[in-house]
């Protein structure tokens, strides 16, 4: 099998643009996964969002997750929480952060929105549509909306019982993923084979979610993924999540869905308003997405 793909961004905007469009244009159509490296976020914010993070798993939720985990059956041997940056940051009021872990995940959020836009930009380029356009159609009347999972994968003693997280795809728009260098688990579905996204330290890893999927009418998918569980060691992931805003009325890019038609292709892809699909999704995730979509459809038919 190919390999994992691996792009570098750096001269993104020199000679070597070119060549890199053609990366990321392969990566979203074969893989709808790729890593990057020299995407200008700098080594050491990504040194002090690791340690942090790690600092506070062990302090606040490794007990919390072992005492969980003794009285229920989990469905995901995962310890999550959620930050919210857009439209609004809720980093101050979520309990049990310190000071320095909101300041660095703040830093951290602001590079990243920085990069997923600048990605969206790559993509349009790609896809022939203005620069700015998959932003826009995320906006919405407050602008897209962005948030962190953070989670840890802690060892699990049942790795034969219990998925780190169960297959799925991701609902909203361009993920970004900085994950443990040391401990692997995170797996997508290809050609019918689950592939091992490999660790890398000071990679981010990007995956493409629904609303690409129907924004360029299918070019690009979303992909299944899920993370194994494993015996030893705790897997550290923080994706954060570049998507619509709730009331964004996301569809095909009409000059992609003209294409397709002028191909001999058939409209495959609802009109739906955000928050309204995530509704469905909220109860659907661990299922295939293709109902999701006809589900879309038959509203927008009705």
């Amino acid at each position: 099998m190919e390999n994992f793909p691996v792009i570098s961004l750096e001269n993104v905007n020199g000679s070597e643009r070119k060549a890199i469009l053609d990366q990321i244009e392969d990566a979203c159509k074969n893989w709808g996964f790729f890593e990057l490296v020299n995407h200008g976020i700098e080594e050491e914010l990504l040194d002090r969002v690791e340690r942090v993070n790690k600092e506070h798993y062990r302090k606040c939720m490794e007990q919390r997750f072992k005492e969980f985990a003794a009285n229920k059956a989990l469905l995901d041997w995962e310890s999550t929480f959620f930050l919210r940056h857009l439209p609004e940051s809720n980093v101050s009021e979520v309990p049990d952060l310190s000071d320095e872990y909101k300041d660095v995940m703040k830093e951290f959020a602001v590079k990243l929105e920085i990069l997923a836009e600048q990605l969206l930009d790559l993509l349009c380029d790609n896809l022939g549509l203005e620069k700015g356009y998959v932003k826009n159609a995320f906006s919405g009347s407050r602008g897209p909306s962005f948030g962190t999972k953070v989670a840890n994968y802690p060892p699990c003693p049942n790795p034969d019982l219990v998925k780190g997280l169960r297959a799925h795809t991701d609902a909203g728009g361009i993920i970004l993923l900085l994950q443990d260098d040391k401990v692997s688990g995170l797996q997508l579905l290809k050609d019918g084979k689950w592939v091992d996204v490999p660790p890398m330290r000071h990679s981010i890893v990007v995956n493409l979610g629904d609303q690409i999927e129907v924004i360029t009418n299918g070019k690009y998918k979303s992909v299944e993924h899920r993370v194994i569980a494993q015996t030893n060691g705790t897997r550290m992931s923080i994706a954060s999540f570049y998507n619509p805003g709730s009331d964004a009325v996301i569809y095909p890019a009409p000059s992609l869905l003209e294409q397709k038609i002028e191909e001999g292709g058939n409209k495959e892809y609802p009109k739906f308003v955000f928050e309204d699909y995530m509704k469905l999704y909220a109860a659907l995730k661990f299922q295939a997405k293709e109902p999701r979509f006809q589900a879309m459809l038959k509203v927008a038919e009705a």
